[in-house]
């Protein structure tokens, strides 16, 4: 009887999170560590573990809520788009009352987290909520809907600061300001598969009103601003060689997924958006973890 009761549960969790792409925490999350660990270093130079688990419940509860009220939302759009036909909630494969109680959950998860990290985190909250929901309204109000999911980005790192230190830091927004761009910048790129579909369907994105070729301009305009913002905070927060050696990595990295996607050719568009931009993430904070570690970060 367990076995029978249990095996739909885990069925509809997993269907779940790949209607939310829980894999995609990759973008963003490491860029959440550097801040935090950033933080920690310059206020005691120690690791605390317990703030480090309430930062990352606090990213993946936002995230998880983000994503599933995006495709809560943009389900009947997703339905006319070929590309995402198959999508679960299209499909049936994850009920629409799942949708909104997983959506809900990771609410919950993640105010709980924030509440528990310190007053601050918790009272601005709700604020970190708006531009998750506004972003999948965006495409139907603005030809720039990839600014608003921008700045979504851009909180993960100050508030994963604020979770550390309970106080502004303008060098976390600068690391913040540098992920926004960056994210908004990739997203031109995905947005270049569905210029037919979102001008059949009226979608507004830069890709449907300015054509593929702007896009993709656009695209590496935002990764050169992303650069400089980076190499400002690394500037701002006395990064070490570590850092700037992935920078270094990085500024490779965005120079291949730039040369692989191009207007008459976007084959390798999956490639350049979820390979090389997880790459991106993981590495920077590799490189930024070891510049902390030598200039005296400790457990």
């Amino acid at each position: 009887m367990t076995t029978a009761v249990a095996t739909p549960e885990i069925g509809r969790t997993k269907a779940f999170l790949r209607l939310v792409m829980i894999e995609h925490s990759v973008f963003a999350l490491p860029f959440a560590y550097i801040a935090a660990l950033t933080a920690m270093f310059l206020q005691d130079g120690h690791v605390h573990w317990v703030q480090l688990l309430l930062v990352t419940l606090c990213m993946v509860g936002l995230r998880t809520f983000a994503m599933a009220a995006n495709r809560i939302i943009d389900r009947e759009i997703d339905a006319r788009n070929p590309r995402t036909a198959g999508r679960e909630l299209v499909t049936g494969a994850v009920s629409l009352r799942t949708a909104y109680t997983g959506s809900a959950v990771a609410l919950v998860v993640f105010l709980t987290a924030a509440a528990l990290l310190n007053p601050l985190c918790l009272a601005l909250a709700p604020i970190a909520v708006i531009p998750m929901v506004v972003y999948p309204y965006g495409k139907r109000f603005t030809d720039f809907p990839h600014a608003i999911l921008g700045l979504a980005q851009a909180m993960g790192p100050v508030g994963a600061w604020l979770a550390v230190t309970g106080t502004w830091s303008w060098e976390a927004c600068v690391l913040g300001l540098a992920v926004g761009v960056w994210i908004g910048g990739f997203d031109l790129i995905f947005g270049c598969q569905d210029v037919m579909a979102d001008r059949a369907d009226g979608v507004r994105s830069v890709p449907a009103r300015f054509g593929v070729a702007n896009a993709l301009y656009g695209a590496r305009a935002a990764h050169v601003v992303t650069l400089l913002l980076l190499g400002w905070y690394a500037y701002l927060t006395v990064a070490g060689w570590a850092f700037w050696m992935g920078l270094a990595v990085v500024t490779v990295a965005f120079v291949y997924e730039h040369s692989i996607v191009r207007p008459g050719d976007l084959s390798r568009l999956n490639r350049a958006f979820f390979q090389v931009n997880g790459f991106v993430g993981i590495s920077l904070f590799c490189f930024a973890l070891l510049d902390l570690v030598l200039r005296g970060l400790t457990p």
